[in-house]
């Protein structure tokens, strides 16, 4: 059952596409609301950072029109900082779920890919008993490979949305149109996307053994801006030690 008031919680802007565009079109075709939150600028804090967002929310914006996505918001946040705004991140998703009357969220996996889409899953969860919640896979490293749109582990409870001819052009169009991620974008597969109901994770521990996927360059011996250098532990450890400050809305 398609529910009436969907919001995709977007930690970058070009998640909404990764993850689950062709649903994304498919739940507003069967007559669902859809809204996207999106909860960082997707920017690294760096040089030219407010040139670099305008670019990333202009083409974010685009997508949206594309894809008949309505924008609840834009934070300013810088990526990789989302474990830094527990609270304002907690208390958005909340004020969000109020105002658009919203029935379920979509969320990426918790699976490595990046420490923002872990952070985003995670408070997600904290709505778990009053929301339904459904999570959607984009990329990890489990087993020493590259998977795209495949989760770390598989429960059963999978929906394999296959994309036609037709859905899979539409969906490389959407990414093309995130011409500043081009290159991050490479390893992104447009056969099919995997969606499920959010499961139990316990976020103490790494999403999976062996390294992560967001930790696959760190050998490189200087502080590039495009690799995140932060222990995955600090991140895991920032959400073992959060309480919310705010009394949920529902």
């Amino acid at each position: 059952m398609i529910a009436a008031r969907i919001l995709v919680l977007i930690p970058h802007p070009d998640d909404e596409v990764v993850g689950c565009a062709t649903a994304i079109a498919r739940a507003r075709a069967a007559g669902a609301v859809v809204s996207g939150l999106y909860l960082t600028s997707g920017v690294p804090a760096r040089a030219r950072y407010a040139e670099r967002v305008a670019r990333r929310r202009q083409e974010a914006e685009r997508a949206a029109a594309v894809l008949g996505l309505s924008p609840a918001a834009f934070t300013n946040w810088p990526s990789r900082t989302l474990k830094s705004h527990l609270d304002e991140a907690h208390a958005l998703i909340e004020q969000t779920v109020a105002e658009r009357r919203i029935d379920e969220i979509w969320v990426p996996a918790w699976e490595g890919g990046h420490q923002d889409h872990d952070v985003t899953n995670f408070l997600a969860s904290r709505v778990r008993d009053t929301l339904r919640v459904r999570e959607f896979a984009e990329y990890n490293f489990a087993g020493g490979r590259i998977r795209s749109q495949t989760f770390v582990e598989v429960n059963g409870t999978e929906e394999i949305v296959t994309l036609s001819a037709d859905e899979a052009r539409n969906k490389r169009n959407l990414l093309a149109i995130y011409r500043s991620e081009r290159t991050n974008l490479r390893y992104v597969r447009i056969h099919h996307e995997s969606l499920r109901k959010l499961a139990p994770y316990d976020y103490r521990v790494a999403p999976h053994s062996g390294r992560l996927f967001c930790e696959r360059f760190r050998w490189i011996p200087f502080r590039h801006p495009s690799i995140d250098f932060e222990p995955s532990e600090t991140v895991r450890a920032a959400l073992a030690a959060w309480r919310p400050s705010v009394v949920p809305m529902r």
